[in-house]
């Protein structure tokens, strides 16, 4: 899913950049008091889970990939304004050391990994719950890559430099996606389940621990 440089209209490079940095600077002004002294070691430990998985990517027709993106896993365990912010750090670490992803095209990918996936799959997430948080959790990592996957599709598509039409790279990210994001959604859940057992204290919803 990381765009390279060259694929986007520069006018809609640094559109979709702009809207990263306003949300992102929302988040950032948002998390006053979610770093906790039991979530921050947490933290470290979902960036870098993020950060390797994201590296395992392979090619899809079109010019860009598919991966894992653990965007909607960030946003349920660190909660939507910390998950994408952690996300974000991933996404412009593995452009400026690892050129995974271009430079000017970096706000984009940030868009479509640490906003569009993070908030809608924490979204979908909150909204599933009630009925079980499994399945929550997988619905959230199924469908918010997917939808990040549409967001990609969407620029890509409407950019004059990229050689595909709309439809074409809808059909090719947007179905794509929807079938692989089975697999971000299975892991999504299962990663979830097993952490929400060993230490729910850890989930964003927890209720803060009260020193005697």
């Amino acid at each position: 899913m990381h765009i390279p440089d060259g694929y986007l209209d520069l006018s809609i490079a640094l559109l979709v950049g702009a809207l990263s940095v306003a949300v992102l600077s929302y988040a950032a002004r948002r998390i006053n008091g979610e770093i906790t002294d039991a979530r921050a070691p947490m933290l470290g430990v979902v960036a870098a889970g993020i950060f390797a998985a994201q590296m395992l990517d392979w090619p899809i027709p079109g010019g860009t990939s598919a991966h894992f993106v653990g965007g909607a896993f960030a946003g349920i365990l660190l909660g939507p304004h910390l998950g994408a912010l952690c996300v974000a750090t991933v996404v412009t670490i593995q452009a400026l050391v690892f050129g995974d992803g271009g430079l000017v095209a970096l706000g984009a990918n940030v868009f479509n990994m640490a906003v569009v996936e993070v908030y809608l799959g924490y979204a979908v997430y909150r909204l599933l719950a009630p009925y079980g948080e499994f399945r929550a959790a997988f619905a959230a990592g199924w469908l918010g890559i997917t939808a990040g996957a549409v967001a990609a599709a969407l620029q890509l598509g409407l950019s004059s430099a990229f050689q595909y039409e709309v439809v074409t790279t809808l059909s090719i990210m947007g179905v794509g996606h929807l079938v692989l994001g089975l697999i971000e959604g299975g892991i999504t859940a299962v990663v979830y389940r097993y952490l929400a057992e060993a230490r729910p204290d850890l989930r964003p919803d927890a209720a803060p621990e009260v020193s005697a």
